[in-house]
């Protein structure tokens, strides 16, 4: 079980948001390369980061704050990022800076022909981000919800060749109110594809309960608000996380 801390930029900030709204927003730090370090030097495996202006705005924007974290820890860790990746030559001009995963979400559930030909050209790179409430599923930096079910478009996507999904519980994300485990695991079930758990992550119990369905293809778990605020210690909490898997 990976535990995975999220930088989440905005306006070149590393910042936290309650439900995905941009005028809700908490700053945790004014240095995205320095956060980095600090998550990397406390035993992260992989990091995650949101370009959440770009999310909005549906094309890159905090490009310079991502060049930092690269040259700060790209050589040591794998990044993923998401938020406004819209074309292959985004993809292509990540990768290439050093990006390891690269995320689609609402692009790939407005053009699955983009998602398709992604994962053709950057095999082993593309991975899906689906953030969903009550089931449906949300795009446009989760301002707009449609009729798709989360599991439909999953496995409509795995056909495409995505190296896993990322599942965020956009009703809880930012509010600390525990991990949806029920519909994560639902959603493992149907793939093959690995899936993160993304959104509400409170406490250690939370953690421990992951462990516990790991099995059923839940491999990673985004971590937000809760390691920032101090509500987990993200470094017990992998160690904890280690001693259940072993």
């Amino acid at each position: 079980m990976q535990l995975i801390p999220a930088i989440d930029l905005k306006d070149g900030h590393c910042v936290r948001l309650e439900q995905g709204d941009m005028k809700v927003s908490t700053t945790f730090g004014e240095d995205p390369a320095a956060m980095a370090r600090r998550w990397v030097d406390a035993g992260a495996r992989r990091l995650h980061l949101v370009d959440l202006n770009g999310a909005f705005a549906g094309k890159p924007i905090n490009e310079p704050a991502i060049k930092s974290i690269l040259r700060e820890v790209g050589s040591e860790i794998p990044v993923q990022l998401g938020g406004g990746i819209r074309d292959l030559d985004t993809i292509e001009r990540y990768l290439d800076g050093g990006i390891s995963y690269v995320i689609i979400g609402t692009a790939a559930v407005k053009s699955p022909g983009f998602l398709r030909d992604a994962c053709t050209a950057f095999g082993g790179h593309i991975i899906v981000g689906l953030d969903a409430k009550d089931g449906k599923v949300a795009t446009d930096g989760w301002s707009k919800l449609t009729g798709h079910e989360v599991v439909d478009l999953a496995r409509k996507f795995e056909d495409y060749g995505i190296e896993g999904v990322i599942y965020t519980d956009i009703g809880r994300d930012g509010m600390l109110s525990g991990i949806n485990i029920d519909a994560t695991v639902r959603l493992a079930q149907a793939l093959t594809v690995p899936v993160i758990a993304s959104g509400g992550l409170s406490d250690i119990a939370d953690i421990e309960r992951l462990c516990a369905v790991a099995f059923e293809g839940v491999d990673g778990v985004i971590c937000g608000r809760s390691i920032y605020t101090g509500a987990l210690d993200f470094t017990a909490a992998q160690k904890r996380a280690d001693e259940l898997m072993r």
